[in-house]
């Protein structure tokens, strides 16, 4: 791969694009397809640790540089409109304000699990933002964009990828936002 992850702890990481098997379809269909695949690792860790403290903990990988997507659900009227927001672990997206602002709804909320994962095609606790469904935003905090290296969900809960902030924000409909993460 010829990059060195100084964030992975006791993880063993290997090109993303190496290992389809680790990622969910939505993922793997999208690494085939971006130019910057080859900067992604995905290592593969026990499900049961997939949860973001506990991932840490175990694997000896820095909270500081875990990253969580949320999908979340703004409304209007009969409209629903889906995002992702993706904010450092050890803070959380403004939902209520500058997501739903973006959004142009009236409320917004963290979409229903059963929604996230059949929308995504994603595992619960593994959705990522590699791989949403194109018309979707995708919001980074700029802490997220700016992240030299992260640790994020993978689409299942078997496994993380690690990648540079910077290929993040060139994700299909990515946005950088100022004051998403408080």
């Amino acid at each position: 791969m010829g990059w060195m992850w100084t964030i992975a702890g006791t993880l063993n990481p290997v090109p993303a694009p190496d290992r389809p098997d680790l990622v969910a379809p939505p993922v793997a269909a999208l690494l085939g397809a971006f130019p910057d695949a080859a900067r992604l690792g995905v290592a593969e860790i026990d499900p049961t640790l997939a949860d973001t403290a506990e991932f840490c903990a175990h694997y000896g990988s820095p909270l500081e540089a875990s990253a969580n997507c949320v999908i979340v659900a703004g409304r209007r009227g009969d409209v629903t409109r889906y995002a992702a927001c993706v904010v450092l672990a050890t803070t959380r997206a403004d939902v209520n304000g500058v997501v739903r602002r973006l959004l142009d709804a009236r409320k917004a909320s963290f979409a229903p699990m059963d929604d996230a994962v059949s929308l995504t095609g994603m595992e619960y606790g593994g959705i990522t933002p590699v791989g949403l469904p194109a018309e979707w935003p995708i919001l980074l905090s700029p802490e997220v964009a700016a992240a030299p290296e992260l640790v994020i969900g993978s689409g299942i809960r078997g496994s993380k990828l690690l990648v540079p902030g910077e290929v993040l924000a060139k994700l299909p409909g990515a946005q950088v936002v100022e004051d998403l993460a408080r």
